[in-house]
């Protein structure tokens, strides 16, 4: 296993073995949550260092950074111990920071409005090494002392997290037990693996759930998400009803505004007929463009419209801030480009 996968139990069966104090197991998780590598841990004896740094590390570095003039948001490539390449983004609200993390090298989902899937899916992330997308974060963006640079997580980059299920909840355990960072600062987005959905309910934190739903009916959705084909809209959204129901939280649908596809008031009539009697809000998001994808984002004023026929017929609705399009914002832009 390699060293940021352990958790601080592991770390103390490891540590006692080789015959160190207990209190050791602290003082490297603790720098461990930090990224560090052995040969920083300063406070450690030289030779448990030694025999640390002899084993499989598992972390991240930060490959480049582009920063949006337009809003500040930074778009972050992290390049892996194997050689691949995955994105991170940092966005800035008056609430605090959002990092927004991938959960797979890539996506087999096919959904034809996102770039993360135009290469198919290289491998899962680990949960260690997630846990080092914030690390190098906080560590390249720190914040004054006492404070966090990440104070909401959304996992919402490339990949399918309920693909990548078990690494995914392991750590979502380890950032809001050892990190502190509330469940309710967490987002899962899903684009709605319906077995996965109903156990993520009862074994993972109450984070709130995000459902990429793009469409109200089975004929639409289909034309743009294949998993629709094994899990249809009725069945998606009947879980997240559940999650809702055991959880209390309320479920978040996605919804990306296609131009000339599933923005008009048939379209959110539609979509409000299908939410009916869901604790849930809309989140709008006009499409960002993907030059491989043949696609137009809906206008702003279309979107603010399609939010008001929604209040309408009393859905709560907003439409997102656009955020990072000068810097290949949207997920897999930017890993495609460096990698061509």
């Amino acid at each position: 296993m390699y060293l940021m996968d352990k958790s601080r139990d592991e770390l103390a069966e490891l540590l006692t073995a080789w015959g160190e104090p207990l209190f050791r197991a602290k003082q490297v998780y603790g720098w461990l949550l930090r990224g560090a590598r052995p040969q920083a841990m300063t406070n450690l004896p030289k030779a448990l260092r030694e025999k640390l740094d002899a084993l499989p590390f598992g972390g991240v570095s930060v490959h480049s950074k582009f920063v949006s003039t337009r809003d500040g948001t930074v778009k972050y490539l992290f390049a892996l111990e194997d050689g691949n390449l995955v994105e991170g983004v940092l966005m800035r609200y008056r609430y605090g920071n959002t990092l927004c993390l991938s959960t797979q090298v890539g996506c087999k989902m096919g959904c034809v409005f996102c770039a993360s899937t135009l290469d198919g899916c290289v491998r899962d992330l680990r949960h260690g090494e997630m846990l080092g997308f914030v690390a190098a974060v906080e560590a390249d963006e720190p914040a004054k002392a006492g404070e966090r640079t990440v104070t909401n997580i959304v996992l919402m980059g490339s990949g399918e997290p309920l693909d990548n299920y078990d690494n995914v909840v392991r750590f979502l355990w380890r950032v809001t037990g050892d990190l502190g960072i509330s469940a309710r600062n967490i987002s899962l987005s899903t684009c709605g693996i319906v077995p996965m959905m109903r156990r993520f309910a009862s074994e993972a934190p109450p984070v709130t759930l995000s459902v990429s739903l793009h469409a109200a009916t089975d004929a639409q959705r289909s034309k743009l998400m294949p998993i629709n084909a094994a899990y249809p809209i009725r069945e998606v959204v009947t879980a997240a009803h559940a999650y809702a129901e055991q959880t209390g939280r309320r479920v978040i649908f996605e919804y990306a505004l296609i131009a000339g596809e599933n923005d008009s008031q048939a379209d959110a009539k539609a979509l409000a007929n299908l939410l009916a009697h869901t604790l849930c809000h809309v989140n709008l998001i006009p499409l960002n463009p993907v030059a491989e994808r043949d696609l137009q984002g809906t206008t702003r004023a279309q979107a603010q419209r399609f939010a008001g026929w929604l209040a309408d017929y009393r859905v709560s609705a907003t439409v997102r801030r656009e955020m990072g399009t000068d810097i290949a914002g949207a997920c897999g832009q930017l890993r495609r480009k460096v990698l061509k």
